[in-house]
């Protein structure tokens, strides 16, 4: 049976490179984003196979009629891609309470809502896939979006309970952390927050520069990265986390010899402050 796929977010980056790999190797799914006008497009191209669902992922109402329509259209849920988010970049200081609060409703719970919404029809039936977006910044973090590394953090943590709460009912959760990608992440889907502390310019304001100036030209293509996505839905065994990118890689690797660094060196403090054994 073709597997129907619900995916958000899909107006640009790896929502729109997902959607239209997935139609094009004869998947079902449900396109959605907070305007259906910027997803007619691929809608029309695969009308027997996508619907296109108005979805903004803060809003309760819509999270309960995307899920629905999809169900109504498709007859069942398959693969949920929560994929929808936005970026901030601000040092933690110079950060402002309401982007970082709206960041959080959309990347974090927004993420949240959908999978609760979706998750009492797979468990009815058994059997699901759930793809989580996070980012390799949800495994390592960098100076100049702190906040924005929280949200993937906590996307990162949500998951893997998930995952061990889920795999015996016959249900699979995949966190996916790219690295650099040709998205629109970098460009018009973050705001910058205010520059006021001079002491942050060689740090946090130099890598919002770096991260600004490389936008469009990263190494990570999301057709490329799409294709593993579907790969891991169709694997027996798929991955708790599947990362993208070379660079996604490599930092990986990083950030496990900085723990081990850690771990190693202080273990007889971390072990002392158990109560003495008798």
């Amino acid at each position: 049976m073709t597997k129907v796929w619900l995916i958000t977010g899909c107006s640009t980056g790896f929502g729109r490179a997902l959607a239209l790999e997935t139609l094009a190797q004869g998947y079902k799914v449900a396109v959605a984003s907070r305007s259906t006008a910027d997803i007619k497009d691929i809608v029309e191209q695969y009308p027997e196979t996508a619907i296109a669902v108005q979805l903004d992922v803060t809003k309760a109402s819509e999270i309960k009629e995307a899920v629905n329509a999809t169900i109504e259209k498709f007859g069942q849920i398959d693969v949920l891609v929560n994929n929808a988010g936005i970026g901030y970049f601000a040092s933690v200081e110079e950060s402002e309470e309401a982007e970082i609060r709206k960041m959080f409703e959309i990347n974090v719970f927004g993420l949240a809502n959908m999978t609760q919404e979706v998750l009492p029809h797979m468990r009815s039936r058994k059997t699901g896939h759930i793809l989580n977006i996070a980012s390799i910044g949800g495994l390592r973090s960098f100076p100049g979006v702190g906040f924005y590394n929280a949200t993937k953090y906590a996307v990162d943590g949500l998951s893997e309970s998930l995952y061990k709460e889920v795999a015996p009912l016959g249900i699979h959760v995949t966190i996916i952390a790219p690295s650099g990608f040709r998205t629109d992440w970098a460009g018009r889907s973050a705001k910058d927050g205010p520059k006021n502390i001079e002491d942050y310019q060689s740090t946090a304001w130099k890598n919002m520069g770096d991260i600004r100036g490389y936008s469009g030209a990263q190494p990570g293509d999301p057709v490329r990265a799409a294709k593993a996505m579907i790969q891991v839905t169709e694997t027996a065994n798929p991955p708790l986390r599947l990362l993208l990118g070379a660079a996604a890689l490599k930092g990986a690797r990083i950030k496990l010899e900085e723990l081990k660094n850690d771990f190693d060196n202080w273990a007889t403090v971390s072990e002392g402050a158990d109560f003495p054994k008798d």
